[in-house]
């Protein structure tokens, strides 16, 4: 069982696309960084660094989930955007509902607005296809 773990994650992750995780990751943080200081304004953010925790944190364990698991590292992924974008894409879909899930519990301020789940959705798509791009485009 433990062999077959290991083929997997080895087919799953390629250490080429280390640049790629790290950008996808503070993209993630940077974006739900800057929704939640335009809805709650800088003031209130910086005096509740822990709101700000809160509110990225979901979205950082479903992209640390889903990542993997679909391959958005996967041997390939850091060789062309055209492999890159598609394989980031789909894994957002992914950690874009765990992370819901998780601030569907009481357990996290926020909530889950139908307004938000679209908002969410689009907008991490959005970031992390132009940041792959653009990563491609300056390599």
């Amino acid at each position: 069982m433990a062999n077959a773990v290991a083929n997997f994650f080895d087919r799953r992750l390629d250490g080429r696309a280390t640049p790629l995780a790290v950008g996808d990751l503070l993209v993630v943080a940077v974006l739900f960084s800057w929704g939640t200081v335009h809805h709650n304004g800088l003031g209130f953010v910086v005096s509740n660094p822990g709101y700000l925790a809160g509110t990225i944190a979901p979205f950082v364990i479903g992209w640390v989930i889903a990542a993997p698991l679909l391959g958005a590292y996967s041997p390939g992924a850091a060789e062309s955007a055209k492999a890159a974008v598609p394989l980031a894409l789909r894994s957002w879909l992914l950690a874009d509902a765990i992370a819901l899930g998780i601030r569907a519990t009481p357990f996290v301020d926020g909530g889950v607005q139908v307004t938000f789940v679209a908002v969410s959705l689009v907008v991490g798509a959005v970031g992390l296809a132009l940041w792959r791009t653009l990563f491609f485009k300056l390599r």
